[in-house]
């Protein structure tokens, strides 16, 4: 897939403001009018908006966008950062209100993968997705989020769902998107080794657990609905950020076992050609390898979470017409998923037929 001039100013901005860094390419720049406003509606697409606002910082005065946009942009940004210091308070008093009634939550993904980032605030958020380590503490944890009057809602993945503080919270008992049922055991085992890091106010999982979460996370997503920009940028800067604090040759062991090895290649490969991730920061390379057109065809195509592809899902949708949205997302891209994540490919198949998998 070649790129326009505004995908690759677009990946250039995003680059500066994920590493702070002077742009890598100012000859993409000026744009027209016409063209920077492509690069805004994607940078809000791939929920980067606010990354790419701080790209846009290194450039000349007279390379920037035009009065009009910059307000727009700069605005777009300063909510972002905004509802980033609402979402820290809300997971702070989360930790703090289970903690003293004697659960153990972690923070997966989200404001724990925020603190990878120069500038936390930047990172555009979602939900707070909370980890406890059994469904009987996570049964206690629900009981007492209905205490206070949240509405419980169980998903179809078994995690249950609640709103606090106009903040969408989701509890899991599983750490991993990984469905190969031939891993359960090695997983546990996994988790119980590497364990998890107690931070200021919420425990995070290890390095390890960490990127082996990570990964998984951004696969699955890429199999089924689709996955954007922000995702893989999570992943660069936790290599970076996590440089140093693992055993690579663990990692490798783990990616290899998880059956995430060959999808890996891919995975660097794209974070370092696209998003100025460098090289000795992976755990590990491959030379040979080269970034595939169809997976950059499917970050492109369907932004954050598939939420903007053609045959995107709506919320009013019943929920068998989700499902079968979901499936025909797996089925649209079986290709490149049974190419470097067969194993996995196969088992999210069956998961989506039995309807276990949101």
């Amino acid at each position: 897939m070649g790129l326009s001039s505004e995908h690759k100013a677009l990946f250039c901005l995003l680059r500066a403001g994920l590493w702070e860094t002077v742009p890598d390419d100012l000859s993409l720049f000026p744009l027209t009018d016409a063209g920077w406003w492509d690069v805004y509606r994607m940078s809000v697409r791939q929920t980067v908006t606010a990354i790419v606002c701080r790209g846009l910082h290194y450039l000349p005065d007279e390379l920037l966008p035009d009065e009009e946009l910059m307000i727009r942009w700069v605005a777009k940004a300063d909510r972002i950062e905004q509802r980033n210091r609402k979402m820290d308070t809300v997971v702070e008093q989360l930790a703090r209100l289970m903690t003293d009634n004697g659960l153990h939550p972690v923070v997966m993904k989200g404001q724990g993968v925020a603190t990878f980032y120069e500038d936390p605030l930047l990172r555009e958020c979602g939900d707070i997705d909370l980890y406890f380590p059994s469904e009987k503490e996570e049964r206690k944890a629900a009981g007492l989020m209905r205490k206070l009057g949240c509405d419980i809602d169980r998903q179809p993945d078994g995690s249950n769902s609640y709103c606090w503080q106009d903040v969408e919270i989701e509890h899991h008992t599983r750490l991993f998107d990984l469905y190969n049922p031939l891993l359960k055991g090695y997983l546990s085992a996994f988790i119980k080794e590497n364990g998890f890091t107690a931070g200021q106010t919420f425990a995070v999982p290890s390095p390890l657990l960490n990127l082996v979460m990570l990964n998984a996370h951004l696969l699955k997503h890429l199999m089924g609905h689709g996955v954007g920009l922000r995702q893989f940028c999570d992943m660069a800067r936790a290599y970076h950020a996590l440089y140093g604090n693992y055993d690579p040759e663990k990692l490798e062991a783990a990616y290899q076992k998880t059956g995430l090895y060959k999808w890996s290649i891919q995975l660097h490969t794209f974070l370092t050609e696209h998003l100025g991730l460098r090289y000795g920061e992976l755990p590990y390379i491959d030379t040979e390898a080269f970034t595939s057109p169809r997976l950059l065809h499917i970050v492109l195509e369907g932004g954050n979470f598939g939420q903007y592809g053609e045959t995107k899902g709506k919320a009013s949708q019943a929920g068998w017409e989700r499902k079968l949205h979901t499936f025909l997302s797996f089925w649209k891209r079986r290709d490149f998923s049974g190419t470097y994540a067969p194993e996995e490919a196969f088992w999210t198949s069956v998961k989506l037929i039995i309807g276990k998998i949101k």
